[in-house]
This record gives structure tokens, C-alpha cells and sequence, in this order.
């Protein structure tokens, strides 16, 4: 099961339409079970988001490009939601124009263009749901978006825990829910290809 670009501009479009209707509230009320806002969360998922991306474009392969992205501190809800879609759709550029072969430096090993794709839609739906948790709602992702990315990221994941709903377990795998059948994972994400 690959990650691909698309898989990218799905979790971004669903990032958007769930947290698009909200823009209209207070976004300085904390995200889900997060130490920040929602405001700082969508600034978080924009930055990250175009870190990966140009950790593709410059391929460093000991640490990260030395930048960060930052949204104007007066931008609205909508502006700074606005600043994260941007990071998605850039990363997806670049996802989509990397060939297979680049590796470029993550902390869980050098990531391919699938290895940012999974991680750039790990991080926009953990925390994009994380925002909408703010306001008492959750996100819909699309299931198979999820289930390639629980794949991708959690080699190590027990067999079949993808079977039952892949958002759950995609959450619970990135610590963001409880599953009582299941003690907490202390995994990380893997994103180094899983063959080189």
C-alpha cells in the first residue's frame, strides 16, 4: 500500500472542510488534549507540512532545513488554516515531481517522497482533529487514507489493527486515542523506506 501525493491533497481537503466551518469562532481555546490552541495547531500543520516539503526540494541528509514557517501573529482562523492547506499542497508538489530514489533526513531515518506523504498526512489529520476536538467535534478522514499511512508509518503495528476503523486506529497509533483492548503504543513513526 503506497502513500502518494493524493492520498496528501485528500487529508488536506478533509482538513478543510472540517475546519473550515469553525473558522468563524475563537480559535485561541485548546486543541483536543494538546498544550496549544487551535490557532498555533493550524500554524504547526503549516509549518510542518512545508518543512517536508522542502526537505524534498534540498534533500539535507543530517538535519533539516534551517527555517521555519510561521503565519502572521493577526492572521484570522481562516487565513491560518488557509497557511496550513498551503503546506499540504506544496508538500503534495513536491511528493508528486520527487522521484522514488531521493532521501532526505527525518529523525526516523532518511524518508522518501512516500515517507513525507505519509508523515505530511499523519500530521494533518492528528492535528487537524486535535483543532476540531477543540470545539467538540472530530474529523472524517477517508478510511483507506488512513489505513496506508498506519501501514506506511507503523510497520510494527500489531496484525489486523488496521481491520477494525483505520481513523481509530491510525489515532491510537499516533497516541491520540484509547483503546481499552489496548495498552498505549511507544512507537514512533517510521518513515525511512521500508526498502531501499
Amino acid at each position: 500500500m503506497t502513500v502518494t501525493a493524493s492520498d496528501v491533497d485528500a487529508a488536506i481537503a478533509c482538513i478543510m472542510s472540517g475546519l473550515l466551518p469553525l473558522t468563524d469562532r475563537d480559535w485561541s481555546v485548546r486543541a483536543g488534549t494538546s498544550a496549544w490552541d487551535c490557532w498555533r495547531t493550524a500554524e504547526h500543520i503549516g509549518d510542518t507540512l512545508l518543512s517536508y516539503a522542502w526537505q524534498l526540494a534540498v534533500q539535507p541528509t543530517a538535519r533539516y532545513v534551517r527555517a521555519v514557517a510561521t503565519a502572521e501573529k493577526d492572521a484570522s482562523p481562516a487565513e491560518v488554516l488557509e497557511f496550513a492547506v498551503t503546506g499540504g499542497r506544496i508538500l503534495a508538489s513536491m511528493v508528486r515531481t520527487s522521484p522514488a530514489h531521493v532521501r532526505a533526513f527525518h529523525p526516523a531515518g532518511a524518508a522518501d517522497p512516500e515517507g513525507f506523504a505519509a508523515l505530511g498526512c499523519h500530521e494533518a489529520l492528528l492535528n487537524g482533529n486535535d483543532i476540531a476536538q477543540g470545539f467538540g467535534l472530530s474529523l472524517e478522514p477517508p478510511r483507506d487514507v488512513c489505513r496506508r499511512v498506519l501501514s506506511r508509518l507503523y510497520p510494527q503495528a500489531p496484525a489486523g489493527l488496521g481491520a477494525g476503523d483505520p481513523w481509530t486506529s491510525l489515532r491510537w497509533a499516533g497516541g491520540r486515542a484509547d483503546l481499552p483492548d489496548r495498552p498505549a503504543p511507544n512507537w514512533l513513526p517510521h518513515s525511512a523506506p521500508l526498502t531501499s
